[in-house]
């Protein structure tokens, strides 16, 4: 689009280009068709386009995907986008709305979606955590952003532009610089360069497994403060952090920009202190044998007992926040069965010789470090059998309002999701959970809400 056809347009919608929304507007067709490229758009794909605007980017999306959805802001630009568009018989959706607030959960259901957007200069770097922090759905990313934040993001140690927005982003994604662009192919013309970022995930094993919560912890502490030593952020006394600091490989005097991201994550596990730091669940483990009716009949390992589909017990709790939304675990790529699935907020086998109730205890606090103040509420048993993965289960509720805490040996991530939600999740993609949590998933449908007692 020319910028006298741009101009026109903004008159004809009595609009100004808003400085406090970040509006630059894109008017280089060439640059905008080679933005989409970079995001390799199958037929099948799911996209969203963040702040279309007059719809640079999305005059080379529409017709391309399974499913287009344009959050807007601006409600003159969103109405223009629809009636444009819409007159051309393309297939999309307008949300009407601020792509900070955005809630991407129902996005889950749709397997993995691709993310694009010239993204305001506001609020950019906002955007970009609502959609690129752990849980989402996104699985690829293209974004434009002030050539000042894509440098802070692809930043290393020992830079001025290394910082938390680094390492919360590398923690997660490979993201990559791919063009520097000036500021003449905007009106208006920003006062500084933009750059096109491509983010792709890492790999679960790219890294050792260890806890999100205490990695961003004892990052934003390290870097409180640039100029003064790491101890002193962590507020660590100086003898103890010469230990920790040679099991870290690090000088004692280091300061957090020296260390990269690898021994951010080393050293967010010599201070961790969650119970699944040392891996746990190997196939040597005991667990006893049930017949039919759950009475015990003989012990015999993990292994034996997944490989030979032995009857044995487990238990699964169900985790509510206070808006009553269900707590959902992604199991660790660890993990010997449904590794990388979803799964009910924390589940395990049964000790030998234990009580499904302590059981139930235990694996809150060892999953979740969740302790909670009241007795977990017992919904019921389930017999085993091919969709309990030959557990006997009993389910338990627990209402908790504190905070969560996981780690990479037993989960990959979690979130608190709504209960509408998760059914159609589960009814659209089966495949994405474990075979455990599907079944009491439907069993408390039935059992429970059904029955209005939830």
């Amino acid at each position: 689009m020319r910028v006298s056809e741009l101009q026109n347009l903004l008159r004809d919608l009595e609009l100004r280009p808003d400085r406090k929304l970040g509006q630059n507007f894109l008017i280089d067709d060439n640059v905008a068709r080679w933005i989409v490229e970079q995001l390799r758009i199958a037929p099948s794909d799911v996209v969203i386009e963040v702040g279309p605007g007059a719809g640079a980017l999305t005059k080379h999306l529409v017709g391309r995907c399974r499913r287009l959805i344009l959050i807007e802001k601006d409600p003159k630009l969103a109405d223009h986008i629809e009636n444009h568009y819409r007159r051309h018989g393309w297939h999309f959706e307008v949300v009407r709305g601020d792509a900070v607030e955005h809630d991407i959960r129902p996005l889950f259901r749709e397997g993995r979606v691709k993310l694009i957007g010239n993204l305001p200069y506001s609020a950019g770097t906002e955007i970009m955590r609502t959609f690129l922090t752990p849980p989402t759905p996104v699985a690829e990313a293209v974004v434009m952003v002030q050539r000042e934040v894509a440098d802070r993001i692809c930043a290393g140690p020992r830079s001025k532009d290394y910082g938390v927005l680094s390492l919360m982003l590398q923690e997660v994604w490979h993201p990559q610089l791919l063009k520097t662009v000036k500021p003449p192919i905007f009106y208006p013309q920003p006062e500084v360069d933009s750059a096109v970022v491509h983010f792709a995930p890492r790999a679960a094993d790219d890294f050792p497994p260890h806890s999100p919560q205490t990695f961003e912890e004892i990052v934003k502490k390290g870097f409180s403060r640039r100029r003064k030593q790491l101890h002193n952020n962590l507020e660590i006394h100086a003898d103890k952090w010469a230990s920790i600091a040679k099991k870290a490989n690090l000088a004692p005097t280091a300061r957090a920009e020296e260390l990269s991201l690898q021994r951010w994550i080393n050293l967010s596990n010599i201070l961790e202190k969650h119970p699944c730091r040392k891996q746990t669940g190997n196939g040597d483990e005991i667990f006893d044998v049930v017949d039919k009716r759950d009475n015990v009949t003989g012990r015999a390992t993990r292994a034996d007992v997944h490989e030979r589909k032995l009857l044995h017990r487990a238990v699964h709790v169900f985790l509510f926040n206070k808006e009553g939304e269900l707590y959902l675990q992604k199991r660790s790529h660890l993990k010997d069965s449904h590794p990388g699935r979803w799964d009910s907020s924390a589940s395990g086998h049964l000790d030998t010789g234990e009580r499904y109730a302590d059981a139930a205890h235990r694996e809150l606090k060892e999953e979740l470090m969740v302790r909670p103040r009241k007795p977990l509420e017992r919904l019921g048993k389930i017999a085993a059998g091919p969709g309990t993965d030959w557990e006997f289960i009993e389910l338990y509720r627990c209402e908790y309002g504190g905070k969560v805490r996981t780690h990479g040996n037993e989960v990959a991530t979690g979130g608190f999701f709504p209960l509408e939600e998760i059914a159609d999740w589960v009814d659209d993609r089966p495949q994405d959970f474990a075979t455990g949590f599907v079944t009491c998933f439907r069993w408390f449908v039935v059992n429970v809400l059904a029955k209005g007692s939830a």
